[in-house]
């Protein structure tokens, strides 16, 4: 864990521009599928609605209720979701999820913004907050592969 001065260190400008100016806020009116996750640890959620052409992302929206860390990483994920696949999509979280967790690289380009994000590596009870908007975005399309599969 960090010390306070790490801490104020982490909300760095760029961390605060990009929670202060999230693209894609809102809902869709007809989405194709909609997920929602929260954090238990400090209450943080994010809903998202996607609309979808086969399992590529064609509109994306959200609602985002998170510290700015969470805020930070929803801003990346809405500048880079239109255009791609579950299969990058997963490929993403599971590059943040260790680079938080396990020290490891960051993630490969488009989603390589989430660099941003590095500093909150000592910062465990942060973690969950900022996986929220790409947990609840591939809880969404493996839905959408569930339902398909079932029909």
């Amino acid at each position: 864990m960090g010390t306070d001065s790490d801490l104020v260190k982490l909300y760095s400008g760029r961390i605060l521009a990009l929670a202060s100016d999230i693209p894609l806020v809102g809902r869709l009116d007809t989405p194709d599928t909609t997920a929602k996750r929260r954090s238990p640890l400090c209450g943080s959620t994010v809903t998202v609605d996607l609309c979808l052409d086969g399992d590529r992302v064609t509109d994306f929206r959200q609602e985002v209720k998170a510290c700015a860390l969470g805020q930070a990483a929803a801003a990346v994920l809405a500048q880079n979701v239109i255009g791609r696949t579950e299969a990058e999509l997963v490929t993403a979280r599971d590059a943040l999820r260790a680079m938080l967790k396990d020290d490891g690289p960051v993630p490969a380009a488009p989603f390589d913004g989430f660099d941003v994000l590095k500093p909150a590596v000592g910062f465990k009870n942060r973690h969950a907050s900022i996986l929220l908007a790409l947990e609840a975005t591939t809880d969404a399309l493996q839905a959408v592969g569930q339902a398909s599969a079932t029909r």
